[in-house]
């Protein structure tokens, strides 16, 4: 029986500059099977965001943030599904092979699983094209709009047309298995869906279980439109990445943030304040605004979240599932 835990491999990344892949390098090796490992914890434009000449991130590569998106892995049959193609597509792929070998599936991916046509979420797929990789025959997971979307719109269609991309449809709330003791399933959520609908997912392992959820409006709304508790969902997995682009209302002057409906950091944990502490604690904000305090260890709002018994999540960290 392996042991399983949750370690964070990028403490060091907050405080050391240029050492976003050699830190989780030298870090010792997770002994287990399979395991989700998280690539990003930024919104979709990263920090530093473009625009945004003052973040001390411009000068101090650690604080950068790549855009969410994790990764699972299957060290048995050196199989890897990659969750979201975000614009950090080539350093994020850089640090999965640092941890993981893919085989013979092209980029060593047998598959990548997409939430919704957002920039930070899909526009990654550019460099698998015929102008980057040339990928032939990549698997791409995704939901009946997401796939229409990519089927039917420029540059997305090329893609398909070149056969860089093998689309593979999926169904809300029907996992798709594979090597008979994996399992993803899509669960749509309410967010704003001009091109297509959103999704979180539940990364099902061997023994353990992720719920990956980088987008959402708001937690009623998930109730009330797809009859979905956040709190249930939270009971069924060991841990829970959820949406935390926003800390409150306070980041973004001169705009109307009621216009940008994201559950804000501080809401979330007044609701999940009353669950159990075991199921606090599995609770990692991730998904991460340029402009939220949290991305910095030495904050104030960080402090806040660790002394209410909740993580941010760190990139690099990674989670046993057998």
């Amino acid at each position: 029986m392996k042991i399983h835990k949750l370690i964070f491999f990028t403490t060091a990344l907050m405080t050391t500059a240029c050492k976003d892949i050699s830190t989780i390098k030298e870090q010792p090796t997770l002994s287990c099977d399979v395991e989700f490992v998280i690539l990003g914890v930024g919104q979709d434009g990263g920090a530093p965001q473009i625009g945004n000449s003052d973040d001390p991130a411009w000068t101090n590569s650690s604080l950068r943030l790549w855009s969410a998106s994790g990764a699972l892995i299957d060290h048995r049959h050196s199989n890897r599904y990659l969750f979201e193609a975000t614009p950090d597509l080539r350093d994020q792929m850089n640090l999965l092979n640092s941890l993981s070998d893919g085989g013979n599936a092209p980029l060593g991916l047998s598959g990548i699983f997409l939430t919704h046509a957002h920039i930070g979420h899909y526009a990654g797929l550019i460099f698998v094209g015929h102008e980057s990789a040339g990928t032939q025959g990549l698997k791409v997971f995704s939901l009946p709009r997401m796939q229409n979307y990519l089927e039917n719109n420029g540059p997305w269609e090329q893609l398909v047309n070149y056969k860089n991309i093998d689309l593979i449809p999926i169904t809300a709330k029907k996992a798709t298995v594979f090597n008979n003791d994996l399992s993803v399933t899509a669960h749509l959520v309410p967010h704003r869906d001009e091109y297509s609908e959103t999704a979180g997912y539940v990364i099902n392992g061997p023994s353990r279980s992720v719920l990956f959820l980088p987008d959402i409006d708001d937690w009623d709304r998930w109730e009330t439109e797809f009859d979905i508790r956040i709190e249930d969902m939270i009971y069924q997995v060991d841990v829970a990445y959820l949406d935390a682009t926003f800390f409150d209302n306070n980041e973004l002057l001169g705009r109307d943030m009621s216009k940008i409906p994201h559950p804000r950091v501080v809401d979330s944990m007044e609701r999940f304040r009353k669950l159990p502490q075991a199921e606090q604690e599995k609770i990692r904000f991730f998904h991460i605004n340029h402009s939220n305090k949290i991305r910095y260890s030495s904050s104030e709002q960080y402090n806040l979240v660790q002394q209410k018994g909740f993580k941010v999540a760190k990139r690099g960290e990674r989670f046993c599932l057998d």
